[in-house]
């Protein structure tokens, strides 16, 4: 059975990164979900340093950008 897709972000949230905080606050711009159930998700996402990073944001995947150090800001 494939399992269902977890969000951890959406448009327009801002976040930090914690291993890079050097690259600043980002901002959520896009996101990218499959219609497959079990597919890919992604956002990408625009830091104060002026580049666009794609971060996978199913949490359900070991590879989501949570536990990459994505955090939301408060």
């Amino acid at each position: 059975m494939e399992e269902t897709r977890r969000i951890y972000l959406k448009m327009g949230d801002r976040v930090v990164h914690l291993r890079y905080p050097h690259w600043g606050t980002g901002m959520v711009v896009e996101e990218q979900n499959s219609t497959v159930l079990g597919g890919n998700s992604f956002v990408k996402i625009v830091f104060r340093d002026g580049r666009i990073r794609v971060f996978d944001n199913n949490f359900a995947h070991a590879w989501c950008c949570y536990y990459a150090g994505i955090r939301r800001c408060t």
